[in-house]
């Protein structure tokens, strides 16, 4: 998507700034002030993930949410460099640039496992990281051979984004999408989804980053991940079964599970209260 001229009722769009650090130009939100928090969304997801979250978590915190290269209005300007290492690499620099002293960080889905990889990456003793249903395992058998390299194929592809925006946009395609991670979403929640799905810029950039995806090297670091982290993982989740988070508790020298029941992948979404409260908490403890 294109700033400013699409941002009009983008949600918190008030608090929207553009940062040229090289190799992107990122766009964040950032507000409140405390201890600093920075928000990382999922494959396909914006700041827009944090709209009901963020403001309650600005109560307490300086919150930073920021669009992954290629998606929402992060103009990427490495395409090669939308894999999970690359991103984390990417943020830490970004981080060490803007000067910005990250005591926690948030990540839902993929951008739980971009807050993973980035974590020993900073210079940070007081680190905590929270993940929210965080997407640790990679597709099972001939799955996990074929789906990387489908997605490198369409990412590689003229006009595949424009056609996937064309035929997945619609109102009832955005909600079969949603609904089948486990959440329900209002109309408005709905709309925004719409409104990237829409976006051939957004579309390519979440093809480029499924075309790159791999966990290997972060599943055979998880040992090495030494601060404390809280694995929230709803239990209505359908996309990424709570199973994921609580194998990958195990492996981690100090990690906490929390299941959360009655709320699915975008539980964050689906009830920002109860996430802050929890997130607030683990970060006092």
């Amino acid at each position: 998507m294109r700033w400013p001229e699409d941002a009009a009722g983008w949600p918190l769009c008030d608090n929207s700034r553009r940062i040229l650090h090289r190799p992107h130009r990122w766009h964040v939100q950032e507000m409140g002030a405390g201890p600093t928090l920075l928000l990382l969304h999922g494959a396909g997801g914006a700041t827009h993930s944090w709209r009901g979250l963020m403001p309650l978590l600005a109560e307490r915190f300086h919150v930073i949410a920021v669009d992954l290269p290629g998606h929402g209005f992060t103009q990427s300007g490495a395409r090669q460099r939308s894999g999970l290492d690359d991103i984390a690499a990417d943020l830490a620099s970004l981080i060490a640039g803007e000067g910005w002293d990250v005591e926690g960080l948030v990540g839902h889905s993929a951008g739980g496992a971009i807050a993973l990889a980035l974590a020993p990456l900073l210079e940070a003793p007081r680190l905590r990281v929270v993940t929210l249903n965080a997407a640790l395992s990679n597709f099972e058998g001939v799955a996990g051979w074929l789906f990387p390299r489908l997605a490198k194929l369409l990412a590689l592809t003229p006009f595949t984004a424009d056609l996937f925006s064309a035929t997945a946009s619609s109102s009832a395609s955005v909600r079969r999408l949603i609904e089948g991670t486990g959440s329900t979403l209002p109309p408005e929640g709905l709309a925004l989804y719409r409104r990237l799905v829409a976006d051939r810029s957004h579309v390519d950039g979440t093809l480029a980053m499924m075309s790159q995806w791999s966990l290997d090297g972060l599943m055979g670091r998880l040992g090495q991940i030494t601060c404390p982290v809280l694995m929230i993982a709803g239990e209505g989740d359908t996309a990424v079964p709570p199973a994921v988070s609580a194998e990958a508790a195990k492996r981690l020298p100090q990690a906490q599970l929390r299941m959360v029941p009655n709320l699915g992948h975008l539980m964050h979404e689906e009830d920002p209260g109860a996430i802050a409260e929890i997130i607030g908490a683990f970060m006092a403890s």
